[in-house]
């Protein structure tokens, strides 16, 4: 199996590069390598998945952060790094209860108050990711997504008891979870709380764990959803889904689903705002004399009238032919920015009658020089 590229070299990108940077650099690379504009082509085929791969990276930032630590292997569930997302595994403990044994022992802060640890508690927020295409973007769509995320454990009911039986509360600390402990200091008598050890903070014992969860309460599942999305939705934007996030603790509420969708570049359009934009290539002959020629559009081909002397650069509108506005009704504008075709290997019909041209509006000795200032070498 071929190794990974690092992903900021596969967008071309340096590894300090701001969030616009690997954007721009994102749409470029996929759009000179997308599959609509190569049929059959592997190699691009395979650098567009390649550059897809590597923005969903990049361009989240949290999974920036692992990948700037550990490189491929922070996603590599073999590599051991997975399940590293709050730090080294906490190691550096929780400082609210450095303070709160200070509250305890000089009275201040709130010291003599402890959280209950059977309180119920909101489930923490997952992220997702959404790829869809232009079209899909514009006019909205209904995507399948499997998210991985925390739910209660059915077999218990998220009590981590086997079914038919119950917690203990914790003889040492009454259910409260931490324990107290009075010593002699220079400044008298004090008071420090810290962790119960027997029930470990948790205010119960559980004496026949269940087995699905093992006495966690919960369990990790892939949770299979459809997403609506919104018409006129952009790249980058957020889809929340509340309560589709990990379950909550003791009755707590669901936290919330926030997927960022990701718009695959056009191989003819671009977008800016709720406006379309694209080029369209005429002929000379139809740029002088004016033409009606077929353009593109989100809803299918339709006429476009070039008038005559149209000039290079020249940018017509369509009216309703853009976007949807996503809040609203209506829709934005399409552009039509138009490039005049050189023609290239003209026999020598089409020479002649150029030069005739060329002739009636005061131009002579047209191709007839050499070098670039057209003068014969004698």
């Amino acid at each position: 199996m071929a190794e990974k590229r690092d992903y900021y070299e596969v967008l071309g990108v340096k590894k300090d590069a701001t969030a616009d940077e690997i954007k721009k650099a994102y749409r470029k690379v996929t759009k000179e390598n997308h599959p609509d504009l190569h049929p059959g082509d592997k190699a691009c085929e395979e650098r567009f998945k390649e550059a897809n791969e590597a923005y969903e990276v990049l361009s989240d930032e949290e999974k920036r952060k692992k990948y700037d630590q550990f490189g491929h292997a922070a996603f590599d569930p073999n590599a051991g790094y997975g399940g590293f997302g709050g730090g080294f595994g906490g190691g550096f403990g929780d400082f609210s209860d450095i303070f709160s044994s200070f509250g305890d022992i000089f009275g201040f802060g709130g010291g003599s108050q402890t959280r209950n640890p059977n309180a119920p508690r909101r489930g923490d927020n997952i992220r997702a990711q959404l790829n869809i295409s232009f079209e899909e973007a514009a006019f909205g769509c209904e995507k399948e997504l499997s998210v991985p995320r925390v739910e209660a454990c059915t077999d218990c009911n998220g009590t981590g008891c086997a079914p038919g039986t119950t917690p203990e509360i914790c003889p040492d600390c009454k259910g409260t979870g931490s324990v107290r402990t009075t010593q002699r200091t220079p400044f008298g008598m004090a008071q420090t709380s810290s962790p119960c050890s027997k029930c470990r903070g948790t205010g119960k014992i559980i004496h026949q764990p269940c087995k699905t969860c093992r006495g966690m309460g919960s369990v990790r599942r892939a949770k299979k959803m459809t997403v609506k999305v919104p018409a006129g939705i952009d790249d980058g934007q957020t889809i929340s889904r509340q309560g589709f996030g990990n379950a909550g603790v003791n009755g707590g509420p669901a936290g919330d689903l926030l997927i960022s969708v990701i718009v695959r570049p056009h191989a003819i359009f671009e977008r800016d705002g709720t406006s379309v934009l694209m080029e369209q290539e005429i002929s000379f002959a139809q740029a002088v004399l004016g033409a009606e020629v077929e353009v593109p559009t989100l809803d299918g081909k339709v006429k476009l009238t070039i008038p005559e002397g149209t000039q290079p650069g020249a940018v017509f509108r369509l009216r309703g032919k853009g976007i949807p506005y996503l809040r609203g009704s209506g829709r934005g504008d399409q552009f039509v920015s138009v490039n005049i075709a050189v023609p290239k290997n003209l026999n020598s019909h089409q020479k002649e009658a150029l030069r005739e041209y060329a002739a009636t509006m005061g131009e002579q000795d047209l191709g007839k020089g050499s070098g670039i200032f057209g003068k014969k070498k004698k």
